[in-house]
């Protein structure tokens, strides 16, 4: 499509190809030929713009219609989550939308637009969620993380080495358990899940996700004919789910009651939606998000290392425990998980259908948007914008410190909004966005009690291996510290 102007707004760059031909070209480039970020680059240059058209994963026949307008600007991107502009009905993973049989054949929070009757009464159930278990995140991430340290601990006395993202699995999801139902997962009794909890959740995830994602296990051009052509169907992990539902649906009585009695929920509805809330949403979230926290940190170097433990050490021994209001005063580890958030956020995408003909305002342009289309937004490059930030590939802790730092904070687009709104039942923020950034600093938190420093072997991107760990804390007795909440 040539690209021509009227008055100053212009039609969107870009072709979306012959019909199929075309969209299966461009996932072959996607996820073949070029990989996510060149796809987009590439595209960037020929068009000489952040807004064009390119058809997205997966594409025919998985998804009818696969044509996106795309949004690459940190000015462009934010219309995505102006609610007056565009409706995110089935929007949650873009053009495709998995089988509502993996959700117990019920629309969950994350696919319903504001608008609907039913946003608003789930949304309300997850800030309930998180309300009544507030008084547990504090305990329960302390007892998780001191046995995550316990296992790397035995793994590096064992064999010099020990992988993080397995052990970080596991703790998050005893975390979240704990915290919400009450109940550790491997606890012997009825419904029992073992160890297995996040093997179940991982497949379930995986295969809801397989048709827009890459593994990184399999050969591309097998995932290309097999996972990007075909929906795998529930039935691979309707056994799975149907033991982690059980388990929810077991020991979460008290808040399924509250959905059902304060809420005018269904208790099967709420269950489903309490699932994919913690176990998609949370635990997805926190087991893509925390391994780049610590390798972001730990590729740093030892100077803040010894910053981070500064601060962290010197906050706990003058507020006598490690609180809410410790954490507060902790200004660097604040703006290191707010940097980790802004240059590797853990959904790196946000989809939603033009409500009314509108115009989309780049750095460059103004373009023609009509009502119906699909716009889409890859946040990375909407969080890198050289015209926003300084040195935007880097990682630079001390970003988002001081007057000028947090005037950057509107810029952090991580939970599907700026960083300084607020999620309500009248957006499609994050409902635990604050939860989030809370438990992400509370990771390194004990994180630096635990250790001085660390070291990754940097040779692999797709797991943490540690391969130095330095701990010397004797001056102080960290560890017999009280958490408060």
């Amino acid at each position: 499509m040539a690209c021509s102007s009227y008055g100053g707004v212009q039609e969107v760059p870009g072709s979306y190809g012959l019909p199929i031909i075309g969209a299966i070209a461009d996932r072959y480039d996607y996820f073949v030929k070029k990989g996510v970020e060149p796809f987009f680059r590439k595209r960037m240059e020929k068009y000489k713009s952040t807004v064009f058209r390119v058809n997205m994963p997966p594409g025919p026949p998985i998804s009818r219609d696969p044509r996106v307008i795309i949004l690459l600007d940190a000015k462009s991107f934010p219309i995505l989550f102006d609610m007056s502009k565009v409706d995110k009905t089935n929007a949650f993973t873009g053009v495709y939308s998995p089988s509502t049989k993996f959700t117990g054949g019920y629309r969950v929070l994350s696919y319903l637009d504001p608008s609907e009757q039913n946003h608003s009464k789930l949304k309300n159930f997850c800030f309930y969620v998180l309300k009544t278990n507030a008084t547990k995140w504090f305990p329960e991430f302390k007892r998780a993380t001191g046995e995550l340290w316990a296992k790397l601990d035995r793994q590096f006395a064992q064999s010099g080495k020990a992988e993080f993202n397995s052990e970080n699995l596991q703790m998050c999801f005893n975390f979240l358990c704990r915290s919400v139902l009450n109940r550790d997962p491997a606890e012997p009794g009825y419904a029992s899940l073992g160890t297995q909890g996040p093997s179940y959740v991982f497949k379930w995830i995986g295969l809801q996700l397989a048709p827009i994602a890459s593994t990184g296990v399999l050969p591309k051009m097998l995932e290309e004919i097999t996972i990007h052509a075909l929906p795998l169907p529930f039935l691979l992990v309707c056994g799975d789910y149907k033991k982690v539902y059980d388990f929810f649906w077991t020991y979460g009585r008290h808040l399924l009651e509250a959905a059902e009695h304060q809420f005018d929920l269904s208790q099967e509805e709420a269950c489903h939606n309490l699932v994919f809330t913690i176990c998609f949403n949370t635990f997805g979230g926190m087991f893509i998000f925390f391994p780049s926290l610590i390798q972001r940190i730990a590729t740093a170097g030892k100077q803040l290392h010894a910053d981070l433990a500064e601060e962290i050490r010197g906050g706990i021994k003058k507020h006598g425990e490690l609180n809410i209001k410790a954490l507060e005063s902790m200004a660097l580890l604040r703006s290191t998980v707010y940097e980790a958030l802004r240059i590797d956020p853990p959904v790196p995408f946000q989809y939603g259908h033009a409500k009314e003909d509108l115009v989309v305002e780049s750095h460059d342009g103004r373009y023609a948007v009509k009502k119906g289309e699909m716009l889409g937004g890859y946040q990375p490059f909407a969080t890198r914008d050289p015209r926003v930030f300084h040195y935007p590939d880097d990682f630079l802790p001390r970003r988002f410190m001081g007057e000028e730092g947090e005037k950057l904070l509107k810029y952090v687009l991580w939970s599907n909004g700026p960083e300084t709104e607020q999620t309500t039942v009248h957006n499609k923020q994050c409902a635990g966005k604050h939860f989030v950034v809370m438990i992400s600093r509370l990771l390194v938190a004990h994180l630096f009690v635990h250790y001085d420093s660390f070291e990754i072997d940097t040779s692999t991107t797709t797991k943490v291996v540690l391969t130095s760990l330095q701990k010397d804390t004797s001056s102080f007795p960290f560890s017999q510290l009280n958490v408060g909440a």
